[in-house]
């Protein structure tokens, strides 16, 4: 038996973390109305409501905890088991490391590698260089996201125009669509094409179509680099004067983050791309990554995480600085 949804028009949906007037049954409905969730049979239902429960259990006793830099909450991820490391790669396509051993000896350099003059804190958003936060939906484009946002920002930087380019060029052209890429695709396409279409000309649909030229202007990007693998100190070089697109592993408690400094749990297998536009330091002393997520503006803080940085591991947490591109514009 095939589950058919039923659409709700829901005005507002109450904090489903908070409400304990419902019952779990209730909640898990409005829940699954909210991000439209459909199961293919009432066993796999079962198994998620399950999950479902767990889940709530946990983010209420981690929360109530208070001995973490960063709250949970009920989010897209409820329905799905916490776990390290997750073995399958959801929507980010990694590039080879043979590949990247040869584009790093043949054809990219680390312009920033001499830079000295480091802000204590950068947020691109303040400088204008950062567009409103987007949503991917069913789609496995957070690469295109990710690589579009670091354009966007480079754009601005050197020209003073902030403006929304197009993810769906990139989905409909470059690396699987919805079944995934990667940062290093795009910006070669990009650069290849000589342009990208802007969001206006080239709308979003968040499934692959036929892929089409860049028309009535767009943005010119002349390369792109690789920021040194597994470096932290060589990312915040970069962050300090460009927006970065990164990839990074969200498993563990990611998915279900709120606020808050992200300190773990996480592992460091790459199987989402987002973008990093900032960086800083809180009241507490703890060091963290600003960064700019594309799973809509009721996930984390507003569309955004702060990532602990600095950290004791090279690659950085949930492998942050282990795989870092980012666009240049002459």
């Amino acid at each position: 038996m095939i589950w058919i949804q039923i659409v709700i028009w829901i005005c507002w949906i109450p904090d489903l973390e908070d409400d304990e007037s419902l019952s779990l049954t209730e909640r898990f409905e409005l829940w699954r109305a909210k991000y439209g969730k459909v199961y293919k049979n009432a066993i796999e239902q079962e198994k998620h409501f399950q999950i479902f429960k767990d889940n709530v259990a946990y983010i209420k006793s981690f929360n109530a905890a208070g001995n973490k830099p960063y709250k949970l909450a009920i989010t897209h991820a409820a329905d799905e088991p916490i776990s390290i490391n997750k073995t399958t790669t959801t929507s980010f396509w990694k590039v080879l490391p043979s590949l990247i051993k040869r584009i790093i000896r043949g054809t990219t350099s680390f312009k920033y590698k001499n830079v000295t003059d480091i802000p204590a804190t950068v947020d691109w958003r303040k400088h204008g260089a950062v567009t409103p936060i987007k949503h991917q939906g069913n789609c496995g484009s957070c690469w295109a996201f990710s690589a579009v946002a670091a354009i966007e920002g480079i754009q601005q930087i050197s020209n003073g125009k902030l403006v929304s380019l197009s993810v769906q060029q990139l989905v409909d052209c470059v690396g699987r669509g919805c079944r995934g890429g990667n940062n290093y695709d795009s910006f070669k396409f990009i650069s290849k094409k000589g342009r990208i279409a802007t969001e206006a000309n080239y709308p979003y649909t968040g499934v692959k179509g036929k892929c089409k030229k860049a028309r009535y202007g767009g943005v010119k990007i002349t390369s792109y680099e690789q920021v040194p693998s597994n470096s932290e100190d060589s990312l915040l070089k970069a962050v300090a004067n460009q927006p970065v697109a990164v990839a990074i592993d969200t498993s563990g408690l990611f998915e279900l983050y709120s606020s808050g400094i992200f300190t773990g749990e996480c592992g460091t297998n790459l199987i989402h791309a987002v973008t990093i536009v900032g960086y800083g330091t809180s009241n507490d002393g703890i060091k963290y990554w600003l960064v700019k997520n594309s799973w809509g503006t009721e996930w984390g803080e507003q569309g955004y995480i702060r990532i602990k940085r600095d950290i004791d591991a090279k690659e950085g947490l949930c492998g942050i600085a282990k795989n870092a591109w980012y666009p240049t514009i002459n």
